[in-house]
């Protein structure tokens, strides 16, 4: 977007001539005052007194800073269609709010469409829709969408690559995470990367309990992509469906359980009820979700509102840090859905140590892969060096 620039053309002349140009007086409402007056003949002194009478009060709101509104209802309102990875129970929190605070904040100049996980496309092709103009962004973590970029598999859950939500900002802004996203998808044709945030950790719930990494083999859950292979090395079997079947899979038994989300979310979508145990040991701390936006749509909008929609991104990324921390703590302690278990340190150990060398596999992919692992490794190393409160032995 080109940034246009005022020129100087030297000091106006002062007076009333000045004063009506600069208000935009006399290339508006005065000119067709004066038309008027041009018409009445010095004779008719009662329109002349009456248009003149006009225009002073015309001049004494303009000094005032109470000129007439102009009008608006000629404008053409931009419209957006975003779509979340999310279904409506979910996106009541992770995006709803956002969305109505824009809105409202546009003040008619821009009005976004919130559609719903698989409402417009299915979600596994949102990429694709975005990027040929079919919607206009999009709310999600590069792996649930198949990003076509070689750092994808590191949105979403990637295991133990943070312990807490706040892990997340941290290395994007401060690690330069954000500096790789930008630049894998500037290669990227019709679409522009926004920023990223944090959600929840990542648990498994089911309806079996697991107390051992035995007690993973043969179950059948719905999860995330990355998560889901590396957790498929203990007998887990990743299975993927329409956000909005899952509840009804899982009562059917064609699900045994979800490795999607934290706890906040299991009861707050119905997940909750229709699993009865919730593993403790998490498999990361938080969950690594985008905004995005077709290029062109991006560019068609002035820039105070490509500003306003990042704020608004923040806004959202805030309410989900407090839900997100409040509802995990809550839930474990007063739910009353599901029973606690949890997985022996010494198996458990072995997982977070399997993880390593999941990381190294995943660095193979690309020389860019190599730098996010490697910004993980150097991260990690930070926070155990820092120790209480950003690690715990």
């Amino acid at each position: 977007m080109t940034d246009k620039k005022l020129i100087d053309k030297g000091k106006e002349p002062s007076g009333r001539r000045s004063f009506m140009k600069k208000t935009g007086l006399a290339a508006g409402g005065a000119v067709v005052i004066g038309a008027g007056l041009a018409g009445c003949s010095q004779d008719d002194g009662s329109e002349l007194s009456q248009a003149k009478a006009k225009i002073s009060k015309l001049e004494k709101m303009l000094a005032d800073g109470k000129a007439p509104a102009a009008d608006t209802a000629s404008r053409t309102k931009i419209k957006w269609r975003l779509q979340t990875y999310s279904g409506a129970p979910l996106g009541a929190h992770v995006i709803k709010p956002q969305i109505e605070a824009f809105n409202k904040a546009a003040s008619g100049e821009m009005e976004i469409e919130l559609y719903y996980a698989d409402q417009l496309v299915p979600t596994d092709e949102l990429f694709r829709a975005m990027q040929n103009g079919t919607i206009d962004a999009v709310q999600s973590d590069d792996a649930t969408m198949a990003s076509p970029v070689d750092i994808n598999v590191f949105g979403g859950y990637f295991p133990f690559s943070t312990r807490y939500s706040l892990d997340l900002p941290v290395l994007f802004k401060y690690y330069g995470m954000d500096e790789i996203w930008k630049e894998a998808y500037d290669e990227v044709e019709g679409v522009e990367w926004l920023g990223a945030g944090a959600w929840d950790p990542l648990h498994i719930f089911s309806k079996d309990p697991i107390r051992s990494l035995a007690d993973m083999k043969g179950k059948r859950v719905f999860g995330v992509p990355t998560a889901g292979k590396f957790l498929s090395r203990y007998g887990l079997v990743p299975v993927t469906l329409p956000w909005d079947d899952i509840e009804v899979a899982l009562q059917t038994g064609e699900l045994d359980g979800v490795a999607w989300c934290g706890f906040t979310e299991a009861y707050e979508v119905g997940w909750a009820d229709a699993c009865n145990y919730a593993l403790l040991n998490n498999v990361t701390g938080a969950w690594c979700g985008s905004y995005f936006a077709n290029s062109k749509s991006w560019a068609a909008i002035p820039t105070k509102l490509q500003e306003l929609f990042k704020l608004s991104m923040d806004s959202s990324h805030y309410y989900r840090q407090v839900w997100y921390w409040g509802g995990e703590a809550k839930l474990r302690v007063e739910g009353d859905k599901l029973e606690l278990t949890e997985i022996p340190k010494a198996e458990w150990d072995q997982v977070v140590a399997d993880s390593s060398e999941f990381w190294d596999e995943l660095a193979d992919a690309s020389p860019r892969a190599a730098r996010v692992v490697q910004i993980f490794k150097d991260y990690s190393a930070v926070m155990e060096k820092a120790g209480v409160p950003y690690r715990y032995a």
